[in-house]
């Protein structure tokens, strides 16, 4: 008879401790809400975002809180800044276990105003950005031959689309939704986990900004866009940030130990309708 495997106790199966999380886009929002996550499991993170000071200000009430974090300014479509911040990462901490591809632009933008330029600058660092890193962390995480977890931010516009305005940003998130699974294969032999995570609307300061600068199609009133968008949510909410952190840390935890390859949908309900 086959003796029954023992189980690992939950603190442990939830812990990240002697981990090094990378979230690039990690200074607010989902990429803070992760980031928060992650530190509070024992992991040490690499706040990566494009904005330095908002990077140190979060790394900073990271570090009030007892926990191990540290700043770090980062273009991830420049592959010479990928580079840097995987190797500061390194110096720092030691090693790079876990990453976090968060990073990502959303101006809406309907297509019959959008310029080549812009359409570029969308796929550059939402799309183009997941490559970069992906490839410099997967090359560490493979030379320290001991595993590690991917996480990449799609959207629910990965699988439909939310609003006229985004076609740039949903060709980006279906080509990361698409590379997810791809990478996930390639990498699988390595010990290495690659999975997504779709957030629905999430309330954040990006979010914001973004609904007050809306294009919308001639005769759209915004306002009923926007009552029709939380009608149809299920759960009558939009989503916090540490609704998509909690998912990241199961994603990264051994939690998530026969997990690769899978896109979890964490939207209210909002695909349903």
């Amino acid at each position: 008879m086959k003796a029954v495997a023992e189980i690992t106790p939950i603190s442990q199966i939830i812990s990240l401790r002697q981990k090094t999380a990378i979230v690039t886009g990690g200074a607010m929002g989902i990429g803070f809400g992760i980031a928060h996550r992650l530190a509070e499991a024992g992991s040490n993170v690499v706040i990566a975002d494009f904005n330095e000071a908002a990077a140190n200000q979060s790394a900073n009430e990271l570090l009030q809180k007892g926990f191990r974090a540290k700043a770090i300014k980062v273009d991830v479509s420049i592959q010479n800044e990928v580079l840097t911040m995987v190797e500061e990462t390194i110096n720092t901490f030691g090693s790079v276990d876990i990453l976090i591809n968060n990073a990502g632009i959303y101006p809406n933008i309907l297509v019959m105003n959008m310029t080549q330029e812009d359409f570029e600058k969308v796929i550059s660092v939402n799309l183009k950005g997941v490559f970069l890193c992906t490839k410099k962390v997967a090359e560490e995480m493979i030379a320290q031959g001991r595993g590690g977890r991917i996480i990449n931010i799609t959207s629910i516009d990965a699988l439909h689309p939310s609003s006229a305005g985004l076609a740039h940003y949903d060709a980006s998130k279906h080509g990361v939704w698409g590379f997810t699974k791809n990478v996930a294969l390639e990498l699988a032999p390595h010990k290495i986990w690659v999975n997504a995570i779709a957030p629905g609307g999430i309330a954040t300061p990006g979010v914001e900004k973004v609904q007050k600068s809306m294009q919308v199609p001639k005769g759209v009133d915004m306002t009923k866009l926007l009552e029709t968008f939380m009608a149809k949510i299920p759960m009558k909410r939009m989503g916090e940030p540490d609704d998509i952190g909690k998912v990241a840390l199961f994603l990264a935890s051994d939690m998530a130990s026969y997990i690769t390859g899978t896109q979890i949908v964490v939207d209210g309900g909002y695909l349903l309708t």
